[in-house]
């Protein structure tokens, strides 16, 4: 290149490294190539661009959140190889008398992705299918998924911002392909650029992304703030474009790739290009690419294991080649689940709840922006559009029937039903057996993105199990209409969203119970996950340290619901069949649920309570001593890919509490009118006993109680 806006080439720099040539430039900075003196080793220096407009102030806190974010990406990149490694950060003096921090990074050989399968398609080599495109972006996956679990987010995952260090390989039915290791680039610069309030109006114009791979969120701010989510959207969008060897939206103007991000009643998956996938695995990338962030993945690592799971479901699907290869963190690990008596169980839990020991609105659209007719070619034939061709036969070779057959239950997984807003209820009857006078049944709710629809149907509430409690039997029939229940529990980002915007009260990031002393104040006030310390830290944690009543009414403003009843709570986690827990009758594991595992007991030996030791549920670690983001285990999801029903916290519903009783067949139970206490379900991270897993199991505390082991989801 010889474009150098900052006329450093051929200059030396910070006493060590000369600067050779500019080999790429963006918005936000210029790379140059640089031979560091000492060392005479080839490296990258990344230059922060000049920022006109900023007052010295403003220019200074600016600076100093750069050096504290190339500080994070060293961090980062120590941890990960998958994330290009930075080597040194400093200040230079630019010629004009300037001062300009920098980022020292590895030297790669390679191109970037978006120049890989620019030249891959004039090659005429074929898309890559599941199999190899997953193999070239889990590089870029372990990457992402470390960073949500440090709280970061990347902001700005596209092609251009992933390394490919490889050269191309001639030969081969596939035509010629790159080879390759795939590395992050650019990370936390879009950051710190787009975060630091105190720079104000000046540097808006920095607050960018990159629209072809932006999420809903960054086209439409009421959508909610960037998250770990926007970054999963962001992974799955660039995924699809690797499946398919071309961008999934042909056209480069703003207002047609806002159309295509926010448009609810198609998203961009592979099934929708006519690529041969699984509906388990189509409903994990519709999931990924939700319009609601909060019916995404939480974060990168929980769709990539979700992607996994799905793939091993359908082995022989289309794109699906299978793999011997156990996802991370999946690996199954052996129980100590021995039970208490069911007397013991609720004193234990009663010494949790309160000391974490065993003892113890429908968010606004964006349809009134608007946005002229695009001539999209999402789906349609475009200059690269060999692949669906090419793996239909493919399909066909391996013999894929089942790649073809719809089972009823996929309507219930997210992207399928909750995207297709304007398709008739697969509850109502069929057209052709109506006629003009007879009834029509109701038709089932619609449910939001951020929900799953529960269809109607009969249980047994409780159990008549000698081992259970006695709140837990007699077993009686119910009968529940169609409901929505929401996919996970809600985060603190989702409740701090709704009480900053005046609509739900306020939260007090503190327990609160009858007889808390000062010492349990000190342990567990700080696991409140909206936190003074750190209000975002763990937005995509549930939200705990809720009162009942503050959690009914954010459920009555935000989904125009409320918390479900105990029924619906129960019938929701364990089906029709009667399960133990609800992905089944296999015991707890670090794998299937947030439980008390050996994390856990390390932490309270760290930090012991008077009230008791933290015992432990398995003999592992399930990788969070205390909550976990939603949606972190989704192996432990029930029939209706309903997530965190039992674990991670405890979860109010809406009945006051009282004893079963025999008898008829109940429609819909709504609980006592009167009552001194609210019922919880599901247990939580600290729990010890895998009884309290149990969707029958039954709990109740004061609603005025706030814990850190207490949160809630809403039904609709």
């Amino acid at each position: 290149m010889d474009f150098d806006p900052h006329a450093l080439v051929g200059s030396d720099v910070a006493d060590r490294y000369r600067l050779e040539a500019v080999v790429g430039e963006g918005g936000f900075s210029v790379v140059y190539r640089a031979t560091h003196l000492a060392w005479g080793r080839t490296m990258a220096l990344k230059v922060l661009r000049a920022l006109p407009g900023l007052d010295p102030a403003h220019r200074d806190e600016l600076l100093a959140a750069f050096h504290r974010e190339a500080i994070l990406l060293a961090e980062l990149s120590e941890r990960s190889s998958a994330i290009v490694q930075a080597r040194d950060v400093g200040t230079l003096r630019l010629p004009s008398g300037v001062d300009a921090p920098f980022i020292a990074l590895e030297w790669l050989e390679g191109r970037t992705l978006e120049d890989v399968l620019l030249a891959e398609t004039r090659a005429g080599a074929e898309p890559r299918n599941m199999e190899d495109t997953r193999e070239l972006l889990a590089p870029i996956a372990e990457a992402l998924s470390l960073a949500h679990e440090m709280g970061i987010v990347h902001r700005d995952v596209k092609p251009s911002n992933v390394f490919v260090v490889g050269a191309p390989v001639s030969g081969g039915p596939r035509g010629t392909r790159t080879r390759g290791v795939a590395k992050l680039l650019d990370f936390g610069i879009a950051k710190v650029l787009e975060g630091p309030e105190s720079a104000g109006r000046s540097v808006t114009a920095l607050q960018s992304f990159t629209p072809r791979y932006g999420a809903p969120e960054q086209f439409d701010k009421r959508l909610g703030r960037t998250s770990p989510r926007t970054d999963v959207f962001a992974f799955a969008s660039l995924f699809v474009e690797v499946l398919l060897g071309r961008p999934i939206v042909s056209s480069d103007r703003l207002g047609d790739l806002a159309r295509v991000a926010l448009d609810e009643a198609r998203r961009p998956t592979p099934a929708s290009f006519g690529l041969l996938v699984s509906d388990e695995v189509d409903a994990v990338f519709a999931r990924a690419m939700a319009v609601d962030p909060a019916a995404r993945y939480a974060t990168l690592g929980a769709f990539w294991t979700g992607l996994d799971l799905a793939l091993r479901e359908a082995p022989m699907s289309g794109l699906t080649y299978g793999s011997s290869r156990p996802a991370s963190g999946l690996a199954p690990s052996s129980s100590s689940s021995s039970s208490l008596s069911a007397a013991e169980s609720h004193a234990a839990l009663e010494g949790t709840l309160v000391s974490g020991s065993r003892r113890a609105a429908p968010h606004a659209r964006v349809s009134d922006i608007p946005i002229p007719a695009a001539s999209l070619e999402v789906g349609g034939p475009g200059p690269a559009s060999r692949a669906p061709i090419a793996w239909r036969s493919r399909a066909r070779a391996f013999g894929v029937v089942t790649a073809f057959v719809a089972v009823a239950a996929t309507s219930l997984y997210l992207g399928r039903a909750s995207s297709r807003r304007d398709a008739p209820s697969t509850s109502a009857p069929a057209a052709a057996s109506l006629n003009a006078t007879a009834p029509v049944a109701d038709a089932a709710p619609r449910c939001p993105p951020s929900m799953v629809l529960v269809k109607a149907g009969d249980f047994f509430m409780g159990t008549d199990a000698p081992t259970a409690g006695k709140d837990e039997r007699p077993a009686h029939p119910v009968h529940l209409a169609d409901y929505c229940l929401d996919v996970h529990e809600v985060t603190a980002a989702e409740y701090k969203a709704c009480s900053d915007a005046g609509k739900c009260k306020r939260s007090t990031p503190e327990n609160a119970w009858e007889g808390i002393t000062k010492r349990q104040r000190k342990l567990y006030d700080p696991l409140c996950t909206i936190s003074s310390a750190s209000p975002d830290a763990l937005g995509s944690h549930p939200m705990n340290c809720v009162d009942w009543e503050s959690a009914e009414a954010f459920c009555a403003e935000s989904r125009g619901g409320h918390l479900p009843t105990e029924a619906q709570w129960e019938f929701a986690a364990r089906g029709s069949d009667g399960r133990i827990y609800p992905w089944g009758d296999e015991p707890p594991s670090a794998g299937l649920v947030n439980a008390c595992g050996l994390e856990c007991v390390g932490w309270g030996r760290k930090n012991p309570d008077p009230e008791g030791p933290l015992a432990a549920m398995y003999k592992s670690d399930d990788g969070y001593p205390h909550t976990a983001p939603v949606g972190s285990f989704p192996r432990g999801k029930t029939q209706s890919g309903i997530e965190d029903m039992v674990g991670n916290v405890w979860e109010w519903v809406a009945d006051f509490n009282a004893p079963y009783t025999k008898g008829p067949r109940v429609d819909d139970p709504r609980g006592p009118e009167k009552g001194d206490e609210r019922g919880i379900r599901g247990g939580a991270w600290n729990g010890g006993d895998a009884s309290w897993l149990r969707p029958t199991f039954r709990f109740s505390a004061a609603p005025e109680m706030r814990s850190h082991g207490i949160g809630f989801r809403c039904a609709k």
